[in-house]
């Protein structure tokens, strides 16, 4: 059989260039996973990087014409809104391709919108996808069209039956990956799926299905597959997509710190993303020692009652040793944080601002574009949307019923919140080809005049709303564009 899997190209919006991704970052490596383990059942498979290769519709038309593929997979990433186009070129190749289907974190979660919207989909995958895929194949390649396989959902049958989580990671071949993936510089690698945390927002472990668990691969396994990659690319940077590198307790301690001595011992760097209260001195001073570089962790807040809203299950205490910790063997974290959740007070902010200020997290302007705007995003399928939508505060749209906008309890906080969202999208904005390394680099200075004015511009409308006066909603263009004009003049001066 041949399979074709589609990374279809997203647009970019730059109404929203400050919100945080709508699928983790582990989905990157979802298609070479299917790929590995079709490739190993002797399918003929093609990855096309719609995305990362820029590629038109027109472009990918011509690639599937000459591929000729029995099934079509669409690894879908949801970018706010149906996606039109999209559909309309699955409509349009439908005639050429026998069977499509589609998945990833966003099909799983959408799958009833999907099948109703895009009439081109024979069915979608719900959660992992690829034993679900493998099965699917067979099916398709007796000439049957499935409607009661475990992980798929179709038209024809109501509800979709869970397949069970793979038990043994170790089981699945290397995922296969594409030149493109490769010129990302770092390469992808996943060491373990799922998570032991239960966070309200998160959607980790409603992908993977009900009861889900964190699973680990073997530190053996992970190290072949780098050893791989070394001995044919001669690559050494690497970054784990985890949404969660540590495993729970001292099982999760102990599989770190046998990784760090293999690792140290094949000079590499890597990154990571890990929960606040797995980050212990010994096994930071050992994964430092071995190549750890950059690591992510989850703050979400300087409060211990909106931790607790969040069921984060950590506390502030942990909060900052974690970063006391990494800092200490040489790494500034990059953060995870919730400014703006439904339930905040303008307490909770103030209190929010002093946490970063005392922790010297407000110095660096990539960071701190983020972490003074991020609300926080409610998306189906996880205990946050069930919660909101049960209480009646949460508007869904027609268009798409995946993300759904909660109602802020404060309306003071909800002005600040938007009129911080429209003040960071400008810096956003102004710094893309800064950031994204298409422009020279801006000078030092220039950057800490635009961190600074950002600061003092949070810090001054929350004292602001906190002395009893108000903000109107009419009033938020006008800051935003007085902001704008100040940015401009930083710019345009340096």
């Amino acid at each position: 059989m041949k399979i074709l899997l589609l990374e279809h190209p997203r647009s970019f919006n730059p109404g929203r260039c400050n919100d945080i991704a709508n699928t983790p970052l582990a989905s990157c490596l979802l298609s070479g996973y299917v790929a590995g383990l079709l490739d190993s059942q002797g399918h003929e498979v093609l990855i096309v990087e719609g995305y990362l290769d820029q590629l038109s519709y027109q472009e990918i038309s011509t690639i599937i014409s000459d591929f000729r593929p029995d099934i079509l997979g669409v690894h879908m990433v949801y970018h706010w809104q149906d996606d039109h186009d999209l559909y309309a070129f699955l409509q349009q190749i439908k005639y050429d391709v026998p069977y499509i289907t589609a998945f990833g974190f966003y099909p799983t979660i959408a799958w009833e919108d999907l099948l109703e919207k895009c009439l081109a989909m024979d069915s979608v995958i719900v959660g992992e996808p690829e034993v679900t895929f493998a099965e699917l194949t067979e099916a398709v390649a007796c000439g049957v069209y499935p409607d009661n396989l475990p992980g798929l959902a179709v038209r024809s049958r109501v509800g979709c039956q869970r397949r069970e989580i793979i038990a043994d990671l170790n089981t699945l071949p290397f995922p296969i990956r594409t030149e493109a993936l490769y010129r990302l510089g770092e390469v992808n690698i996943l060491g373990s799926r799922g998570c032991y945390g239960g966070c309200t927002f998160c959607y980790i472990n409603p992908f993977y299905g009900q009861g889900s668990l964190w699973r680990g691969r073997s530190p053996e396994n992970i190290i072949a597959e780098i050893d791989g990659i070394i001995a044919e690319r001669g690559i050494r940077s690497f970054y784990f997509t985890d949404p969660n590198f540590f495993g729970p307790g001292q099982r999760g301690q102990d599989r770190a710190l046998q990784l760090a001595a293999l690792f140290r011992m094949r000079d590499i760097h890597f990154g990571i993303e890990a929960r606040v209260n797995d980050i212990h001195d010994r096994t930071i001073e050992a994964l430092a020692d071995a190549g750890l570089r950059h690591i992510l962790i989850g703050l979400e807040s300087g409060k211990d009652s909106s931790l607790k809203r969040m069921n984060k299950l950590t506390t502030v205490n942990q909060n900052e040793e974690a970063i006391k910790i990494l800092r200490k063997y040489g790494m500034e974290p990059n953060i995870g944080f919730i400014m703006f959740e439904p339930d905040s007070s303008l307490d909770d902010l103030r209190t929010n601002f002093e946490f970063l200020q005392r922790n010297n997290l407000l110095k660096n302007l990539s960071v701190t574009a983020n972490v003074l705007y991020h609300n926080q995003i409610v998306l189906k399928g996880t205990p946050a949307y069930r919660q909101l939508q049960s209480a009646g505060r949460l508007a869904v749209q027609p268009a798409s019923t995946y993300e759904g906008v909660p109602s802020f309890e404060n309306s003071q906080v909800a002005v600040l919140a938007e009129l911080m969202r429209q003040m960071t999208n400008i810096i956003f904005i102004s710094m893309d080809d800064i950031w994204s390394g298409r422009a020279t680099q801006q000078n030092h200075s220039t950057s800490g005049a635009l961190n600074r004015l950002l600061v003092k511009t949070f810090d001054d409308h929350l004292q602001y709303m906190k002395a009893g006066r108000q903000i109107s909603k009419e009033q938020i263009a006008f800051y935003a564009d007085d902001f704008g004009k100040k940015v401009h003049s930083i710019l345009t001066t340096a």
